[in-house]
């Protein structure tokens, strides 16, 4: 078989499942990072090797698992990060966020805090961008934050990782003060589960994802006055967000006397991120 006639083959495949355009945009995710082949017009064949892990890759793809966990790597503001069903893997919206951050705070050394950073990417984003910052990040899980570690190695920075369950307030003491702190938390409620894609639903990490129906907002609403807390004076907090309740969050930064609100549309025109500055007095 060559190199044209599989990708024109798993093109076939996937298209009935995913669409032409996400399918198109897998076969290339496949064919580049799995076998290091850029042209698909290729003539000359796939060896028997590549055959047989062409056709194991398919299969799972067939069952909806997403091809960042089968590759073992995502791509992330330009950077290369590895994934597993512990973490995440790291979205556009997030890219956002990052970007958003970048542009409002200072080219100054800042110390920064990750809230829930499950594969490290905004940490090691902000790090890679900004070298005169100090990047701190935390997480409930183990496995998590033993992914981050290597990814800041592996993108050549350094971050200072802690395991830290942020709901728990007696834990807050273990982290000092902050000039910008950000998050990505749990947000789909529960009731909401059966309207995810299958993909994220059965194979990206439920604790990372869904939230109790009875508090949605339980995660804002700690990390906010956490935040009020251990923010310096004039400092930034930074939330990714659901687009169904992003106006919520606006009102618990207002709860906590936080100035400066502004919710961010991303570039589907969803209100996805939140920031608000506390007082500097």
């Amino acid at each position: 078989m060559t190199i044209q006639q599989a990708y024109h083959q798993l093109l076939t495949a996937l298209e009935p499942l995913y669409g032409s355009g996400e399918a198109r945009s897998i076969a290339r995710i496949v064919f580049e990072d799995a076998f290091g082949i850029h042209n698909f017009n290729r003539k000359d064949t796939l060896s028997p090797e590549q055959q047989t892990r062409l056709l194991a890759i398919t299969t799972r793809l067939l069952a909806h698992e997403p091809v960042q966990y089968i590759i073992g790597m995502a791509d992330f503001y330009g950077l290369r990060l590895k994934v597993d069903p512990h973490v995440l893997i790291p979205r556009p919206e997030t890219e956002e966020l990052v970007l958003w951050m970048l542009e409002t705070l200072e080219r100054m050394p800042l110390k920064v805090l990750d809230i829930g950073t499950g594969s490290g990417c905004i940490p090691v984003a902000l790090k890679k961008e900004r070298p005169e910052w100090e990047a701190w990040a935390v997480d409930i899980s183990r496995e998590a934050l033993e992914l981050a570690r290597e990814n800041a190695r592996l993108n050549g920075v350094e971050v200072y990782f802690l395991k830290l369950d942020i709901l728990d307030e007696t834990q807050w003491a273990r982290l000092a003060r902050f000039d910008a702190i950000v998050s990505n938390p749990p947000y789909i409620p529960e009731r909401e589960a059966s309207i995810v894609p299958e993909n994220v639903r059965s194979y990206e990490p439920h604790r990372a994802l869904f939230v109790g129906d009875e508090d949605p907002l339980v995660f804002y609403r700690e990390i906010t006055l956490f935040a009020s807390r251990r923010l310096t004076p004039g400092g930034w907090l930074f939330f990714e967000a659901n687009e169904f309740n992003a106006g919520e969050v606006l009102k618990i930064f207002e709860n906590q006397g936080f100035e400066d609100m502004e919710l961010k549309e991303d570039l589907s025109g969803k209100e996805r991120m939140a920031r608000a500055r506390k007082r500097r007095s």
